[in-house]
């Protein structure tokens, strides 16, 4: 397989980067901004086109270009100087506002510029998108996800840096673990992430999504539904000894850091056993030969 490129993280840090936006993207009453604030004409300004969030709420936008109209825009767009084109701005956070100040029909905005590469621009985009707070689960749960994969942060660094417990992004990131099918449901809110997690260790999780959806179930009856529907398989095959806390707890942390189901299988009466790790696509496979060999260079040293 094709070796990856080595991914890194930042060296400024991930707290440095958010310094600038750690305030609402609103436009209400608000503390001023902090000193270094230029105001630019609108047409100067452009989005990034490698943006993560493709969508916006049009009735959002024209809630936000209303207020702007009566109160102007408090809270700086970050941007920083468009590459290869002197004069001009790219967004780096704030597009919201840009875009319901168009609407508003305003002729400049409120911008902080800052000199940051590519990667850095990306970065801030998915950890602005992350702290919105009507952003789905699954869209959290992929933005953790590209924070890890790309960047190289762990989940400690994401709980410190975003103010969320480290049990949280390590729930939300086991969703990723479920078929699209049952993702799909969770984006647009017909089931809760309660759902989602309780269909996780299910065999047919779209069959009882679609059940649960159906029958308008809760999170409990949707727990004794997932529980039930696995009795069958065990019937079937001599009972496994349940699995202790410490054991069942060593899987979460092992799916959540790896972004692959892990099971783990210890024999009764021995010290040995099993680990099995399920991954979706060859790049995750591609991922998993990296970590082994990383580890195993490590430990030969």
């Amino acid at each position: 397989m094709a070796k990856k490129p080595e991914k890194r993280g930042l060296g400024r840090g991930l707290s440095a980067l958010m310094a600038d936006f750690d305030a609402p993207d609103t436009a209400s009453t608000a503390s001023p901004a902090k000193g270094g604030e230029q105001i630019v004409p609108i047409f100067k300004v452009k989005a990034n086109p490698d943006q993560p969030r493709k969508t916006f709420d049009e009735q959002d936008l024209r809630d936000l270009a209303r207020s702007i109209k009566e109160r102007g825009i408090i809270q700086p767009l970050i941007v920083r100087p468009e590459p290869g084109i002197s004069g001009q701005f790219q967004i780096v956070a704030g597009e919201r506002r840009w875009r319901a100040a168009q609407l508003a029909r305003v002729d400049s905005v409120p911008v902080l510029v800052r000199d940051l590469d590519d990667l850095e621009v990306l970065e801030i985009a998915i950890i602005e998108n992350i702290q919105r707070a009507d952003l789905n689960p699954v869209d959290e749960a992929a933005g953790y996800q590209q924070l890890m994969d790309k960047f190289g942060h762990t989940q400690e660094k994401l709980s410190d840096a975003l103010g969320k417990s480290r049990s949280h992004i390590a729930n939300t990131l086991r969703l990723l673990n479920l078929p699209e099918a049952v993702l799909s449901f969770l984006r647009s809110g017909q089931i809760s992430p309660g759902h989602a997690r309780a269909l996780i260790p299910t065999e047919n999780a779209v069959d009882l999504a679609r059940e649960v959806v159906a029958k308008g179930l809760s999170v409990r009856q949707t727990e004794a539904l997932a529980k039930k529907s696995q009795q069958p398989a065990k019937e079937k095959r001599p009972k496994a000894p349940e699995k202790d806390a410490d054991t069942r707890s060593i899987e979460v942390d092992l799916t959540a850091n790896l972004g692959m189901k892990v099971t783990i299988n210890h024999k009764e009466g021995s010290e040995g056993g099993s680990v099995t790790i399920q991954y979706k696509s060859f790049d995750q496979l591609d991922d998993l030969c990296q970590i082994l060999s990383a580890t195993h260079s490590a430990g030969s040293r």
